[in-house]
């Protein structure tokens, strides 16, 4: 499996690359083949972005990250939060991408931000987003407060190999979750219980 991870951290050392290599690591660990991974660090292409912005015209830099992402198996994104959503330079590059070019596209979702108040960002834009691009987000996105650093990580690990395992299941073609008991008509519930 080809895993791509789109991590859009500003600074060096960045809580959303530590977070993109940590769902990454997750996804490697649940997953029953061999998994390659690349990652997209888009601080390094910023300009890059903006450019193809302006003009249409990707660099050779740029080309090779759309690449790496449209050829991926499956996908993990991550982005800081900044004023309460998604950062500019993370939208930036989804919008420079086909809009077909997703399709079907296991993602799992993650974000960083100072506060948990900033955590529904990945359903309130993320989702809807990646919902646009006709990807196939899992059912675990992955919010990481400062807060879950440290003292407060193994609550976060769970959630990160959760999301792993379900980011693995989805590429592979297997169900996420167990499958559900057969259906049981409720007569036969009720006659059960006086048993």
């Amino acid at each position: 499996m080809k895993l791509a991870v789109v991590t859009a951290g500003l600074s060096v050392p960045s809580s959303t690359r530590l977070l993109a290599d940590r769902l990454a690591a997750a996804t490697v660990a649940a997953s029953t083949s061999p998994v390659s991974v690349s990652v997209v660090e888009l601080r390094d292409i910023a300009v890059d972005v903006t450019k193809n912005m302006l003009t249409g015209f990707p660099s050779p830099e740029l080309r090779a990250a759309i690449s790496t992402v449209v050829d991926a198996d499956a996908l993990i994104v991550v982005t800081p939060v900044f004023t309460a959503g998604y950062s500019g330079l993370f939208k930036s590059f989804f919008d420079v991408l086909d809009a077909d070019s997703l399709v079907g596209k296991p993602v799992l979702l993650g974000a960083t931000g100072g506060t948990e108040r900033h955590s529904l960002v990945l359903d309130y834009q993320l989702r809807p987003l990646f919902g646009y691009l006709k990807a196939d987000p899992v059912a675990t996105g992955v919010y990481a407060a400062s807060s879950d650093w440290g003292s407060g990580e193994g609550a976060l690990q769970r959630r990160i190999e959760k999301a792993g395992a379900e980011l693995a299941s989805l590429a592979a073609g297997r169900p996420a979750v167990a499958e559900e008991p057969a259906f049981v008509p409720f007569d036969q519930l009720l006659a059960g219980i006086g048993e």
